[in-house]
């Protein structure tokens, strides 16, 4: 059987918001999964529309593609290109999930919610010719004893960090902007790999660096612990993604730390107690905030801060104020966002109930445009707010006095490097790509992740319990 697997670009791939190595970094890593259960004889093509152009001239049995929402147009238009063949077309992703009525007069059969469960049933009555229209994932779920990760499928020369992998499903946490809770509706919600198998995973992966793709990568404390014992001697470089109460809160980022942590995206997201409880992200009250970013970057770990605006509690000068904190406290990266009311959250059926969604074209929820009422900003306040604050953050000035807030002149160099490369070399990076030069630059990335400090880590060690206390006061 010929098979082929889609994970179609952005609608925004080149548009003037584009930049081609932010979308050059992670390989489609779900339709690899997924492929895993496909028979070993059966003829697979992946393609990721982000590093290359996709090839529709071919007849494969079936199509599989993965749909976002800013994707979901050219999804639809890949769909209808093949089921116009008579080739069988599958969707799924969480657009799929959040949509389900839009999505199925696209496709043969959709699948909602994590497929790992319902797509080996799908291939079995696919051969049985008995498919549903509808394959709901419900009771039943893991991702424990799955076959490997079909690795050989991806075009690793493609991407900067072809090194991901993801430990687990969901989160423990309910934020009511986050799709979490919608795509893993009718079934458990938040789920991991054994440690055992996720050292495996690790072992098959070559080189020094690799990214945890976890929506929370210390969710289940106990296992994370473990793993993290199960890494130190690895000599790997990692980074992913926490929360503010896990970096605070016991000695587990310090086990990150000495197992190779050296890169942390923290969802801060607003300053605001108000706004915090507005969207049900508890896990950031009364956190302090500034103690998260220096006990981090004593550890060495430099973080990427995500930032929110549009809230019903902020004000116009929510842009200055979130952009020189950042400033203040040396966060390496940001990434700014106008708050969104994705289709199937809590938030979204919150702002249809009270009549505040202004648009359904799905190519403008993209976090850079206004798709609701706002309250305390108009949208053009915040739609300029938010580009501002990306120019501000990444001006070389702001950069520079970031950098130089780091104890160490090591830390110093790694901060201006990291975030000057990250953002200010663009056109580098274009012609990086075009020449396919891109695993060239891995080496660079993991000198870049270097640690900063021996003895820090274990210093923290020692104090992390009045360190701890400290933060709570």
């Amino acid at each position: 059987m010929k098979v082929k697997l889609i994970l179609p670009s952005l609608t925004e791939a080149g548009s003037a918001f584009w930049r081609p190595i932010k979308y050059s970094l992670f390989p489609p890593l779900g339709l690899a999964t997924l492929a895993a259960f496909l028979d070993k004889d059966d003829e697979i093509d992946l393609q990721d529309q982000h590093v290359e152009k996709l090839n529709l001239d071919d007849s494969p049995d079936l199509v599989m593609i993965q749909v976002y929402i800013t994707n979901a147009k050219r999804a639809y238009s890949i769909a209808n290109h093949y089921r116009n063949k008579g080739v069988f077309v599958i969707l799924g992703g969480l657009h799929v999930t959040a949509l389900p009525d839009e999505a199925e007069k696209y496709a043969d059969s959709i699948f909602i919610g994590p497929g790992e469960q319902t797509f080996p049933e799908f291939l079995n009555d696919f051969k049985s010719k008995t498919v549903k229209k509808r394959y709901y994932s419900g009771s039943g779920r893991t991702i424990q004893n799955l076959p490997p990760v079909r690795r050989d499928l991806i075009k690793r020369e493609k991407y900067l960090v072809p090194n991901s992998l993801v430990l687990s499903r969901g989160c423990p946490h309910h934020c009511d902007f986050c799709y979490k809770d919608s795509f893993f509706k009718g079934g458990i919600s938040f789920y991991t790999q054994r440690v055992d198998e996720i050292l495996t995973e690790i072992s098959r992966l070559p080189g020094k660096h690799l990214y945890f793709l976890d929506d929370h990568l210390f969710g289940n404390p106990k296992l994370i612990s473990e793993l993290f014992e199960g890494m130190r001697g690895m000599n790997r470089v990692f980074q992913g993604a926490a929360t503010i109460k896990s970096v605070i809160e016991g000695d587990l980022i310090v086990k990150a730390a000495k197992a190779g942590l050296r890169s942390l995206f923290l969802g801060f997201e607003t300053f605001s107690a108000e706004n915090l409880k507005q969207s049900n992200k508890y896990q950031n009250l009364k956190q302090n905030y500034e103690y998260a970013a220096k006990r981090l970057h004593d550890l060495g770990i430099m973080i990427n801060g995500s930032f929110v605006y549009g809230f019903d509690n902020d004000t116009s000068d929510v842009f200055k104020r979130t952009v020189d904190w950042g400033i203040q406290n040396a966060i390496t990266t940001a990434t700014y966002h106008v708050l969104t009311p994705y289709p199937g959250t809590r938030f979204y059926n919150t702002m249809l109930e009270e009549g505040r969604i202004i648009t359904n074209d799905w190519d403008m929820y993209d976090t850079r445009h206004v798709v609701f009422k706002t309250k305390g900003l108009t949208a053009n306040e915040l739609e300029s707010g938010y580009k501002w604050s990306y120019k501000e953050f990444y001006k070389w000035n702001s950069i520079l006095k970031a950098s130089l807030s780091h104890d160490t002149m090591k830390h110093k160099m790694k901060h201006l490097l990291y975030t000057g490369g990250w953002k200010k070399f663009e056109e580098v990076w274009k012609l990086v790509i075009n020449c396919g030069g891109l695993k060239k630059m891995l080496p660079l990335l993991e000198l870049l992740l270097c640690e900063t400090s021996d003895s820090r880590a274990v210093k923290e060690d020692i104090s992390v319990k009045n360190l701890t206390v400290m933060s709570n006061q």
